[in-house]
């Protein structure tokens, strides 16, 4: 296992390179502040330098919110979003097993989309994020890796991207979500009926709406 400091490079060419992302983003974007002791913690269980994307976003930051938090990147944590990178996944200290073999979810969305790296978990390669559709229920690649997914969070069109699931006041809501909770509608996005703007909201845990996704694949005989 590499050491702190063989994990943090004096290079920061990555980081500066997500600075000037956020500094050109067309969509709203907000670093959260990163406690030095909780990244350090969270960049060592990880075992990534910060010459990577995801090292830099786990050391640098507290996680990032895109589009009013609608859209979450996990980092290191922060009041604004209770959850770090390995807490979420079970890489911590806790005993639990990681939520995903052979992956690392890396982010989600506020209606209980989530997003994965590729270990080995999907047929697609190493690196590749797949998105569990709420809609669909499905993993389905973007063909995209981490620091193309972020880049485009920053400079793409993030809210075409989320338009059939979003509603008239969506800003205000999501605006108001803590980070370690999600909205989940009913009847289920994946479900025929009305449009999800005109389907019931209620906030509830991330955790939930992440059991509510591994249940509906289970009871819909999803691989």
């Amino acid at each position: 296992m590499k050491t702190l400091n063989e994990l943090v490079l004096q290079q920061e060419s990555t980081w500066l390179m997500v600075q000037e992302w956020v500094t050109k983003a067309t969509n709203n974007v907000e670093i959260l502040p990163a406690n030095k002791q909780d990244a350090s913690k969270v960049l060592h269980q990880l075992q990534v330098t910060t010459k990577s994307f995801l090292g830099v976003v786990s050391y640098y930051t507290g996680g990032i919110l895109v589009e009013h938090g609608w859209l979450r990147f996990l980092g290191s944590g922060s009041d604004r979003l209770p959850r770090s990178l390995t807490s979420w996944n079970g890489f911590d200290s806790t005993g639990k097993s990681p939520r995903m073999q052979s992956s690392i979810l890396i982010a989600d969305d506020a209606v209980g989309g989530f997003y994965a790296m590729n270990g080995s978990a999907f047929e697609g390669k190493p690196g590749e994020i797949y998105y569990l559709a709420p809609d669909t229920l499905e993993w389905e690649s973007l063909d995209m890796q981490y620091s193309d997914f972020l880049k485009w969070a920053f400079l793409g069109d993030v809210r075409k991207y989320y338009e059939s699931f979003q509603w008239d006041n969506w800003v205000e809501d999501v605006s108001r979500l803590d980070g370690d909770k999600g909205i989940l509608i009913y009847p289920f996005l994946w479900a025929e009926g009305k449009a999800s703007a005109n389907r019931t909201r209620a906030i509830v845990p991330i955790e939930e709406l992440w059991n509510v996704n591994m249940v509906n694949r289970e009871n819909l005989g999803i691989q």
